[in-house]
């Protein structure tokens, strides 16, 4: 569970306002809602026209990747099978002061879809999370997205039949990954990808902390620092 604190030190335009904070707002969440929408459905041009040129993303089977190598792995774990979808579950934005940067905030549930061999029974592994999106207006006026990083709250494991599960050891498999995207990992390292172990989750309040003193210095005009070092 998330902590009853409030991980924010400061409020930001997020709601109401000018409609020139309005109209931005809405700019930014539209461009968020881009992510589920175009790479689920491979519309990889458009999915392009969401980032900077030099755009960094990250995710809990790719780690930190520029935005055009995370579209060609992308492309090959399709060509190979890795079949995943996202729910968009609500989209808000921050805006900056001087209306040059804001952060997009996407709660969305990730859904990899796991087909065993030898017979055994496919299954899906639920994530929710929330997508941010580190934005930023161009000087024609666009907003692209410089970063994307998570927050993994939870996950589940679902069986498509409605009762075949696969068994995960505890000891050998969970234990290894972080409480918010431990099943979501362990399923796929199983198909040989290395598992980015430093993404922030609730019951990690010191990368919890970080990534929102991260978004308050994007919005406060400041540098970040989001390529944080794999555990051991």
């Amino acid at each position: 569970m998330t902590s009853p604190l409030d991980p924010h030190s400061k409020t930001y335009s997020h709601v109401n306002g000018p409609v020139s904070e309005l109209l931005n707002r809405l700019a930014v969440s539209e461009l968020c809602k881009g992510w589920p929408v175009y790479r689920d459905a491979s519309e990889w041009k458009n999915y392009r026209s969401l980032f900077t040129e030099d755009a960094t993303v990250w995710t809990t089977w790719s780690g930190p990747q520029h935005v055009d190598d995370f579209i060609a792995i992308s492309k090959a774990g399709k060509e190979n099978g890795v079949f995943i979808m996202h729910r968009e579950c609500g989209t808000l934005a921050e805006l900056s002061q001087d209306g040059k940067r804001a952060i997009g905030k996407m709660k969305a549930t990730i859904t990899h879809r796991f087909s065993p061999p030898k017979g055994e029974g496919a299954y899906d592994v639920d994530c929710d999370c929330r997508f941010i999106f580190f934005c930023e207006r161009t000087e024609d006026g666009d907003w692209k997205a410089k970063y994307v990083k998570l927050f993994y709250d939870k996950d589940k494991v679902v069986p498509v039949d409605g009762y075949t599960c696969p068994r995960f050891d505890e000891k050998t498999e969970l234990s290894r990954y972080p409480e918010g995207y431990r099943y979501l990992g362990a399923a796929q390292a199983r198909l040989g990808y290395e598992i980015d172990l430093k993404l922030p989750t609730p019951r990690d309040n010191e990368l919890w902390v970080r990534m929102y003193g991260e978004m308050e210095k994007w919005l406060d005009g400041k540098s970040v620092d989001l390529f944080w070092e794999l555990q051991n």
